[in-house]
């Protein structure tokens, strides 16, 4: 009887050192599981060497964050600190690697700014470093990066595009001037921006008005050309 009371005292405590051991095994598991989670590895592509090695420095805060949880807030606060960066896409590869590809705007105008020569991004920011292109539009008055994108897209939507002009000047009034690189200055009135610049388009492709100037579209229902 004895004999029979300690052989089941010992399979209780087998039982209760494999359920302790399970569990044990069990935490360590997804401790080791969580661990290998976290982002050890960023690559950044799109852009210059220096720069994608920049941006990848950049984003070291994140390293070690769970990559399952990460969202893309504190991702988007880093690369938005970069004008020369349009777009860019995030591809998470498990456990731990994220790949950022980006696309960089293109170069549409240049600026002179606070005696600064600065590049005018297609995303409307303004973007440091060389001229680059000379050929670029050279933009006068205050800019401002909202108005910037709706004129672009008003040009989108016009028969012109931005790299046929030479000059372009933004009023206060939200009026814009626009010299052509056939010197042509095209004054613009603050509303229906493409319709007007389709008609001075008929009218510099018109063999019948070739010496023209200067086209006023300023007043609506008035042309004026010169």
């Amino acid at each position: 009887m004895h004999q029979s009371t300690d052989k089941k005292n010992k399979i209780i405590i087998y039982l209760v050192f494999l359920l302790i051991l399970s569990s044990t095994s069990g935490k360590l598991l997804e401790k080791k599981k969580r661990l290998s989670l976290k982002i050890d590895n960023i690559k950044v592509f799109g852009l210059s060497i220096d720069k994608n090695l920049e941006i990848q420095n950049d984003l070291s805060s994140i390293f070690y964050q769970n990559i399952f949880f990460l969202g893309k807030t504190e991702i988007n606060r880093i690369i938005k600190k970069n004008n020369i960066i349009d777009e860019y896409n995030i591809k998470k590869f498990y456990p731990s690697t994220l790949n950022i590809e980006i696309k960089p705007a293109k170069f549409v105008a240049k600026i002179t700014n606070n005696n600064n020569n600065l590049i005018v991004g297609s995303n409307g920011k303004l973007i440091s470093g060389e001229l680059g292109d000379k050929n670029l539009p050279y933009i006068f008055g205050e800019f401002n990066s909202k108005k910037f994108l709706e004129f672009k897209n008003n040009i989108k939507r016009s028969k012109f595009k931005f790299d046929e002009f030479k000059i372009v000047y933004f009023f206060p009034s939200s009026r814009s001037d626009i010299l052509t690189k056939n010197d042509v200055l095209i004054k613009l009135p603050e509303n229906e921006v493409p319709e007007s610049l389709n008609k001075a388009y008929k009218i510099i492709t018109s063999t019948q008005f070739k010496d023209t100037d200067i086209i006023d579209l300023r007043v609506k229902g008035h042309l004026i050309i010169k």
